[in-house]
Parts: structure tokens; sequence; C-alpha cells
């Protein structure tokens, strides 16, 4: 092993995209995911030139996709000068390897660009403390498949030694060294943390959640007056904010954390335990949802099985829908006769949806554009007040 850190060092600058089209999947959502994913190459800093995608009932063991597919990709980087090729999907150590050999090109996979990602914009020691957690985690069984197939190169005599067999088992003990070590630190960070949630008092917590860039950070602005960084990228903010807000008479605080998305890898929910502790431990949650983006439903689902996973998913919640000053529909003609889809529904349609039948509270706003706000800040008044009136009924120090 060369290097100290677990993230690449080298940029890449330009890549290509490859998605599997499954039994499950209809061309449109396969879009979606592959919008989806050259936002997260962008946020990367890499510029994507092509989309390749092939339909298969099950991805090829060894290559992923198929050979065709993948002789039709190494003819493009050849021509356009491509430095990585960036998969959907996560990928065995072995379809990796024998991608980067058949393409000449640097190989990521979702889990991969994802980890880089947050390796890019954690900001504070905590965070990069997570990220390295992540992926040395990730590395570890890739290490492994890396030894498995030198020995197979030895001819599979059963035997171990050998200048490659020794590199990676130093390679092995080093990178297991290193979690061990990367988990002592949080380890005692998360102590940390834990002793400063418990000295905040009786306030009542608020979290804001949501899939990634959904605008949970201006709402977090719009609320509490500070400036929280907000970017018209993925993964924006990677770090808890917590702030005391005042909403009339009422304090409580609010806390805005790391977004979700979808193939968030287990690795990083593992290692962001105590980032995600603030949405664990919080009282209300605010879900964030953009109501602009065309899979809007999907993220909700998104989000609602990453909060089950990690414990959350059944505290009182009021879903905002955000950005509705950028909502756009397709309005039918008079004498259009053909079926009504989900792109011809209005807002007030939406609204007459299952939006309508939701037994917890819901409110449109833009936080941008400050519209319903009021009515947002009255809907969370009441929300922390009869919480706070549950817990400390004989108390009135808070209000």
């Amino acid at each position: 092993m060369k290097s100290d850190s677990a993230s690449t060092t080298h940029q890449p600058k330009l890549a290509v995209l490859v998605g599997v089209i499954s039994k499950l999947q209809d061309e449109d959502r396969s879009k979606e995911y592959l919008e989806e994913l050259e936002f997260l190459a962008e946020t990367y800093g890499v510029e994507t030139r092509k989309w390749f995608t092939q339909k298969l009932d099950k991805p090829d063991k060894s290559t992923f996709i198929g050979k065709g597919k993948t002789q039709e990709i190494a003819a493009f980087i050849k021509e356009n000068n491509i430095d990585v090729v960036i998969f959907d999907d996560e990928l065995s150590p072995s379809q990796q390897r024998n991608l980067e050999k058949e393409l000449g090109k640097k190989i990521l996979d979702r889990t991969t660009l994802i980890l880089e990602i947050f390796s890019q914009r954690a900001q504070t020691a905590h965070a990069k403390t997570q990220v390295q957690l992540a992926q040395y985690q990730y590395l570890l069984p890739r290490l492994t498949g890396m030894w498995t197939h030198l020995e197979r190169q030895r001819g599979g005599t059963g035997t171990r030694g050998g200048a490659g067999e020794k590199e990676i088992e130093t390679d092995r003990r080093i990178v297991r060294d290193k979690i061990a070590a990367l988990k002592e630190q949080l380890l005692t960070i998360d102590k940390q943390m834990a002793t400063q949630r418990k000295s905040r008092g009786e306030m009542i917590r608020v979290a804001l959640v949501g899939y990634t860039n959904v605008g949970k950070s201006t709402i977090m602005n719009l609320m509490s007056k500070s400036h929280v960084f907000a970017e018209n990228k993925l993964f924006a903010t990677l770090d808890t904010t917590v702030r005391k807000v005042t909403i009339d008479n009422l304090f409580f605080l609010l806390s805005d954390t790391v977004g979700f998305i979808r193939k968030l890898p287990t690795q990083l929910v593992e290692s962001f335990k105590s980032t995600l502790d603030e949405v664990r431990e919080a009282d209300i949650l605010l879900h964030v949802v953009d109501i602009s983006h065309p899979h809007f439903e999907d993220h909700i689902n998104v989000v609602r099985e990453t909060l089950k996973e990690i414990g959350a998913g059944d505290k009182p919640t009021l879903l905002i829908f955000n950005k509705i000053d950028a909502f756009t529909y397709e309005k039918k003609d008079e004498d259009d006769l053909t079926p009504i889809t989900k792109r011809n529904l209005s807002m007030d349609d939406l609204k007459k949806t299952w939006m309508g039948a939701l037994n917890s509270p819901c409110i449109f706003i833009s936080a941008q554009n400050k519209i319903n706000v009021d009515e947002l800040k009255s809907t969370i008044y009441t929300m922390v007040k009869d919480m706070h009136v549950k817990r400390y009924p004989y108390n009135n120090l808070l209000y």
C-alpha cells in the first residue's frame, strides 16, 4: 500500500456512466437513476460525456455488462480521451479488476463515488474520521479479493508465499489497524457528542431530514437566521449543525444533518452513527421533500426506509414539500383523450391524491422564495408546544 489515505488522489476529468436496466426497471426509471449518477459525478468534479445502458436479466459475473457493450465503451473511451468509467451499481472486486483490465481506465462504482464525494466535502476532523472509516471498511474485502486473484495466478497450489501475497497480507493488516484506530477515535468523539446532547437541557429537539439536495440547509437558515452552507449540489452538508430557534416565545433546538440517497453505502450509515444520532434522538422530524423532482415519491420512500434502518421511523413527523416555486406539470388539452399520467397533475390535483389521506401533517412551501413560511413556523410551533406540554406538564419555563 503506497498511500496513507483510502481515497483516490488523482482527480479524473471526463467520465462515461454505465447503468444496467433490470427486469424491474423501465426506461424512465433508468434515465432518472443515471441523471442522479451524473449529478453525483458533477459533485465529484467530473464532466459526463455519455451514458451507456444495457438491458440484462442479471449482471455478468465477470464484467457486470456484456462483452459487446464492454467493447463499445472501450471504443468510445479511446476516441474521446475518457478518464473514468462510473457504474450505477456496486461492483464486485473481480468485476472491477476485470473492467479495469478490459477498458484500461479508472473504474468507479456508485459506492466508491459516494465515498469519494464524502471525502472531498468532509470539513471537520469528525466528518473526516467517519469517511475514512467507511472507506477502509469498503476497501478491506476488496483486498481479500485481490489476494484470491493472486492465489489463482500462482496456479491454485494451495501454498502461500511470495512477495505478492506478503504485500497483500501487509496491506490487510495495515487496513485492519487503521479501522481499529479510527473506531477508537470515533468512540471518543461519540462520547463527547453524547455528553453535548445531554447538556442541552429540556428543550425539544427537532431534526431536518430528507433526500440530498432538497433544501434542508436553506430551511435551517430561514428558521434560525444562521448561515449554514447551502449549495445546489449533493451532500452539501456532512456535519450536523444545531441551532437554538425561537418562534414567538417558544425555544427549541433545530439540527440539520447529512441527506440520504438511494443505495446509501452501508459503511457510511455505520460510520456516521454519531451524526445520525441527532436524528435518532430527535423528538420531532421535519421531513423535507423536493416536490419539483419528478420522482419525489421514491425519495420519500428512500428516506422512510433509511429512518427505519437507523431506528427513527416512528417519530412525529411534519412532511414539508419544498420548492413549490419550481414545480411544473403538463396540462392536458380538453380534447386530449389519452390517459392522465402523473405528469399531468397540478399541485391541487396532487393534494387530492395520497397526500390528502395522510395521518401526519404536511405543508407546501418555497424556502428559497419564502412562500408559506409563516404557516410553516405556525405548524412547527404547534408541534413543539404539544410535545413540550406532553413531556413537561407542570413546566412553563420554556414558553
